[in-house]
């Protein structure tokens, strides 16, 4: 982890530190390492380099493989949350809705997919960001995510022993 001298703050994470912080795992951890933090600007920088083992290219679509949009928007809520998580914030931010998503560009197996998130809202009950995913230069998908903040043992899976 690499670290801003004034802030202390991580100006970069990689999946080791990005697993202790998001509850997702394989095939569901959408980020593979956080490249940059400016939180005096609000925004946080991901990436998630794509290749064709990826488990949703089997089926979307076979001959002809793109990442579903879907997916990349769960990816920008997921650099969101460890955005959170960075403020101090210790609840779970959990998708709450996703509002004007324009799906620009295909991504596709080989890709390296950069995620910005800026932040437009945070409150101690959730917020809201406007998220952009990149290929390169080209604009691949953009939209306002809203999030609500849980405790996490309210997510947890409740077993009889």
């Amino acid at each position: 982890m690499m670290t801003t001298e004034e802030t202390k703050m991580p100006s970069q994470l990689d999946l080791t530190e990005i697993v202790k912080v998001l509850p997702h795992r394989y095939p569901f951890l959408l980020v593979d390492r956080i490249t940059e933090v400016n939180l005096e600007e609000k925004y946080i920088v991901g990436k998630k380099n794509l290749t064709i083992n990826e488990a949703f290219f089997q089926g979307h679509f076979p001959g002809n493989p793109i990442m579903p949009g879907v997916l990349i928007v769960e990816a920008l809520a997921q650099t969101g949350g460890v955005y959170v998580h960075l403020q101090g914030y210790k609840k779970l931010a959990v998708l709450l809705n996703i509002s004007n998503a324009k799906f620009r560009n295909p991504v596709y197996p080989g890709d390296t997919l950069t995620l910005r998130v800026e932040e437009k809202l945070l409150t101690n009950k959730g917020g809201k960001f406007q998220a952009f995913a990149y290929v390169g230069e080209k604009l691949a998908t953009q939209a306002e995510v809203g999030f609500v903040f849980v405790d996490q043992e309210s997510v947890k899976v409740k077993t009889d022993s």
